[in-house]
């Protein structure tokens, strides 16, 4: 042990012999700095420690008057308002560690906190405080003092309880420490202690460097020098030496890394940035090509490759202008050279139709790519979006507000002429003449009132609204709206006919929007069946219409097996139909016939109506987590039918929503092929 103290004591004297007198003589004055301002920082330490103790014993003394000057007269009267009250000051701040309450003898009645265990312990040990005997005399300077916790330090503070100038006990409290003042005493005594490390172990390792000769660290560098310029980037000079010299081989080492670095991560680096970027153009919805200043396909994305038919080619390298159908070539050749060329700099967009490869409308967007400094034009970005199904809604809007425009307009006009003729010729009329213009007029206003209703409700079924369902005795709906269609049936001469199955179940539904659908469907049969023709309105239970699959009802399962009586969460269903012998809908017009606006236009009927009829029944019907069908044959008649969940006895409205809300979730979409639809609607008995 003693030999090695010897070795290492040579050691450091053989290094202190190598330094110069200017080394030797730096050291000493940074000892000697180092020195005075480490008892400097550390005798303003304690003053600051001092003085937060001293601000602690004040803070706690006034505290504890305070304190008692309020406690006091509750020590007679209401010691439960007087603990409530300790309880509320000891929750409103966090600067007391501790309250206790003893009286005249020191026996502790009252702490906080205080263990809930120790409260329902009938063997809780008496505690007292002993103080001194001429303690209670001065009242105006209570007994502090200091003491250290495994919590940290804490000022206990002992004040006497004087009401009416008796003495009742005594009041103690322990106080915290100010946080900030104890932070930052001991934050600047670590760093004190740590600036004064630092500064002798930077001496010490200047001094240590400095004693090295600078002759190996010179020929180290030469030869790095001529690997560097010879194309060795691997070279690297290892010598542990500080100052200037340490700085310049530092930066050697760093330039070797950074131009090694640079050789052999380039390439990658680039590839994994075009990577990327072209994970990120391929997940994009919008089909995205990047040109080149030349037209040529630098990237194009999957979506892109669809709507132009590039799939399965490669395109890459290839003049854009080549591959372009001839309607988006026609457009954008030009605007492309001129952003090429620097004359167009904001860019360009166009609305383009193409026929193939696929029927779609597009908007196509030209944008200019520059470099770093923005000045010069490096490529086209061009973006190509789908706008089919927004020109198709655009135009259906237009449509719509044309429909709209009519069926308000005519009306109008009627209303406003017969009113005009009323009011300047109504005493030239005879009576019946002015009640025929009154009807009319009245007939017209209840044209508008239907139209914008019929609106109105579209727009409400289409909203987030939701509706609170119940059982529905199906038989009161269609009751009340074959009795509204009644007389208009009557007049036309088209036989109304009702077949609800007896001891129908209630199903799940909503009886206003129910009797809507009823409506809207009856109304559309009685205006499309001529008179002599029938309008029937079905309601059965799917499982018994697969026993009696021999019924009238042609509409009924073929063979019982096919019938789905139950879904996949037990609910079973009843099925409604309305049927007429009609003129039929062909089958072109039979996917669209439950889009909003969509009329059909045949050689019987004008255009009348708006088209929103049957999308309100869609709408309504799919609330009730179904789907409407229909099924039709131009010139002898036309079925609409949809199936209702039967109402569950006993179950809640949430447990009903959230089952048929998982049915909606994965059976919705093949309602059509779960269930049988009507074979025909030639009969109706």
């Amino acid at each position: 042990m003693f030999a090695f103290l010897r070795q290492i004591r040579a050691t450091v004297a053989s290094w202190w012999s190598e330094f110069t007198l200017q080394t030797k003589l730096m050291a000493a004055a940074t000892l000697v700095v180092s020195l005075i301002m480490s008892g400097l920082t550390f005798w303003a330490v304690n003053t600051i420690q001092e003085d937060a103790r001293l601000g602690d014993t004040r803070f706690g003394r006034d505290l504890g008057l305070l304190l008692a000057a309020n406690v006091a007269p509750l020590i007679d009267e209401n010691r439960t308002e007087l603990a409530r009250f300790s309880h509320r000051f000891y929750s409103s701040t966090s600067s007391i560690r501790y309250m206790l309450y003893a009286d005249a003898e020191g026996n502790i009645f009252f702490g906080i906190p205080f263990s809930e265990s120790e409260v329902q312990n009938s063997l809780t040990i008496r505690r007292k405080i002993h103080l001194p005997d001429n303690y209670a005399e001065d009242t105006e300077a209570p007994m502090v003092r200091q003491h250290m916790t495994p919590d940290g330090e804490v000022t206990d503070v002992f004040v006497p309880l004087i009401n009416g100038g008796v003495y009742k006990g005594v009041l103690a409290i322990g106080t915290n420490p100010n946080p900030t003042v104890v932070t930052s005493s001991h934050l600047t005594r670590d760093v004190t202690i740590a600036v004064f490390v630092s500064i002798w172990v930077m001496v010490i390792l200047g001094a240590v460097f400095n004693a090295l000769t600078i002759t190996k660290p010179i020929k180290e560098l030469l030869v790095g020098v001529k690997n560097i310029s010879s194309g060795n980037f691997k070279q690297r000079v290892d010598l542990p030496l500080g100052g200037e010299l340490g700085e310049l081989i530092g930066s050697f080492n760093e330039m070797a890394e950074k131009l090694e670095r640079y050789e052999e991560q380039n390439i990658e680096e680039l590839t994994a940035e075009k990577a990327k970027l072209e994970t990120l153009v391929s997940t994009i919805a919008d089909g995205a090509v990047l040109l080149d200043i030349e037209m040529q396909i630098v990237l194009v994305n999957p979506t892109a490759r669809r709507l132009f038919g590039w799939e399965g080619e490669t395109v890459e390298g290839v003049n854009l202008l080549r591959l372009l159908p001839s309607p988006v070539q026609a457009e954008i050749t030009r605007p492309l050279y001129q952003i090429a060329k620097g004359e167009l700099r904001e860019g360009a967009e166009f609305r383009i139709t193409l026929k193939e490869p696929l029927d779609r409308t597009v908007r196509i967007l030209l944008t200019t790519v520059l470099d770093v400094s923005r000045e010069n034009v490096k490529g086209i970005a061009m973006t190509v979006q789908d706008i089919t199904r927004e020109a198709e809604l655009n135009e259906a809007k237009s449509q719509f507000i044309s429909n709209v425009s009519h069926e308000l307009r005519t009306p109008l006009f009627n209303i406003k002429s017969f009113i005009e003729t009323l009011h300047e010729y109504g005493e030239d009329l005879s009576l019946d003449e002015q009640r025929e213009f009154l009807e009319t007029a009245n007939r017209e206003t209840d044209r508008l009132t239907r139209l914008v209703n019929d609106v109105l409700d579209l727009s409400k079924l289409e909203s987030f609204k939701l509706y609170n369902f119940e059982a529905v005795d199906l038989a009161q709906p269609i009751e009340q709206t074959l009795r509204t269609y009644r007389l208009n049936a009557r007049d036309k001469g088209i036989e109304l006919i009702q077949e609800i199955e007896p001891n129908l179940p209630p199903v799940l539904g909503h009886y206003d929007l129910l009797l809507q659908v009823f409506t809207n469907l009856v109304g559309n049969a009685l205006k499309f069946t001529e008179t002599g023709g029938k309008v029937a309105l079905r309601a059965y239970l799917l499982d018994s219409a697969a026993q009696n699959h021999q019924a009238k009802s042609p509409f009924l399962c073929p063979p019982p097996e096919s019938c789905v009586t139950e879904d996949a969460l037990g609910f079973r269903h009843v099925r409604i139909e309305v049927a007429d012998t009609g003129i039929g809908i062909d089958t072109d017009d039979q996917y669209a016939i439950f889009d909003r606006f969509f009329r059909v236009e045949n050689r019987v009927h004008t255009l009348e109506g708006t088209g929103l009829g049957l999308s309100i029944v869609r709408n309504i019907i799919e609330k009730h987590s179904s789907r409407a069908h229909l099924v039709s044959e131009p010139g002898v008649g036309t079925t609409f039918w949809f199936d209702l969940r039967v109402f569950q006895e006993g179950a809640s409205a949430d447990e009903v929503a959230r089952r048929a809300q998982q049915q909606d979730d994965h059976s919705l979409a093949s309602t059509s092929e779960a269930t049988t639809e009507p074979q025909t609607s030639l009969v109706i008995t």
